[in-house]
């Protein structure tokens, strides 16, 4: 298959906010260019991209996957709801035998362990790590338990029943697996490689974090009962951020192998997978302090690319630092942009090959519209790229 990468980049303005924390509760930071920048990590948008595919009902939720340790409570979930007859302790039992006939360890938490001696209730293992399993593989492994239920440790001795339990659970990923992967460590066959990296988006401009000094009253104090029931700090900052992916299209469809569905083309799943990405990536946003701050803000412009050769990031825009001397940020670093990506392109000869979409709101980012074929609404540009990725897939390599 033809190597397919699809780069999104965003500019993205927040107003006083913290979105993303370090240890000691500020907003994190990077240095680029020499000077602070407002950063949030890569982990924290990846989480709320991934969140949001099932917030917004963008995808079934058959074709989404649960990171947890839990795994042993979730599958023994489903396998009551297939055998209502079992109890919870015998579920529980075939869960743990099952989960680590794949491969995974599991263990009862020592907190778990303490507290049930006191209360004599049967506690549950947990996964030594977080595991990232689909739907559709938990109601797998949840049928082949079942099917053993009657003698589990002899069922899961045989070898083939063995073999079927890693295989239910390598396989038919979701998309949210395809899209950002799994690991566990001591077990490598059961790795899924990410098809998306996600850079920490940064400010185009230096920042400087600042803190607010905030007072409680206590709603029944007296007149005579002076002062504030509770006071505190909390760090914030405000920056124009510019946030980058690169999405492997071919790695997608490796991972997602025949898709979810077999009554559809080879190019659906994957065509239906990136719109859900590029539509989530775009409008999410991570939910830091944000009952605090309610920065709910979306991109001012947002610049997709698909191309053949490698993923470009268009970060060195910016590795001067926007000054803002046009009474904001937006502007500049819209022009910054406009000017940047045709010389890089030019350069490197990735001009023929690549298509370009570009959505953007108001003046400011007018200097933009010249990057690529312009769309109105986020629906019409998501649908253009899907468009696009699936025509692409399906050209012989």
């Amino acid at each position: 298959m033809n190597r397919i990468f699809l780069d999104v980049h965003a500019l993205q303005t927040v107003p006083p906010s913290n979105l993303n924390r370090d240890d000691t509760g500020a907003p994190k930071t990077a240095v680029y260019g020499g000077v602070p920048r407002a950063r949030v990590s890569s982990q924290a948008w990846k989480r709320a991209t991934r969140t949001y595919f099932d917030d917004e009902h963008l995808l079934d939720p058959s074709e989404l996957g649960v990171r947890t340790k839990k795994v042993v409570e979730l599958l023994a979930k489903r396998i009551t709801e297939l055998a209502p007859s079992l109890s919870t302790d015998t579920a529980l039992a075939l869960a743990d035998e099952t989960v680590k006939a794949t491969g995974l360890k599991t263990e009862v938490p020592k907190r778990k362990a303490d507290a049930a001696k006191e209360s004599g209730n049967t506690p549950a293992p947990e996964a030594k790590y977080l595991v990232f399993l689909s739907a559709r593989q938990l109601d797998g492994l949840a049928r082949l338990a079942v099917d053993g239920a009657a003698d589990i440790t002899a069922f899961l001795k045989e070898k083939t029943n063995k073999e079927k339990a890693r295989e239910i659970a390598d396989s038919r990923h979701s998309v949210d697996i395809a899209l950002f992967g799994r690991m566990v460590a001591d077990a490598a066959d059961f790795n899924v490689d990410a098809a998306v990296q996600v850079a920490h988006a940064i400010s185009v401009h230096r920042v400087d974090n600042e803190s607010d000094y905030y007072t409680a009253v206590d709603d029944e104090n007296t007149e005579e009962e002076t002062g504030a029931g509770m006071i505190g700090t909390v760090d914030f900052n405000s920056a124009t951020l510019y946030r980058y992916a690169a999405l492997g299209v071919h790695q997608l469809a490796a991972n997602l192998g025949q898709g979810l569905r077999e009554d559809e083309p080879r190019t659906e799943p994957v065509r239906r997978a990136v719109e859900a990405f590029v539509h989530s990536f775009v409008a999410s946003l991570p939910t830091g302090k944000i009952n605090t701050f309610g920065h709910h803000t979306l991109p001012d412009a947002v610049v997709v690319k698909l191309r053949t050769t490698r993923p470009i990031s268009f970060v060195a825009a910016f590795e001067e630092p926007v000054r803002g001397d046009q009474g904001g940020h937006v502007r500049e670093a819209s022009d910054r942009l406009a000017a940047y990506v045709p010389d890089i392109e030019r350069a490197y000869g990735d001009q023929d090959s690549t298509l370009s979409w570009v959505l953007r709101v108001g003046p400011n980012t007018l200097k933009l519209a010249d990057l690529g074929t312009e769309s109105d609404t986020l629906g019409h540009l998501v649908t253009a790229v899907g468009q696009a990725v699936a025509e692409r897939l399906g050209k012989p390599a």
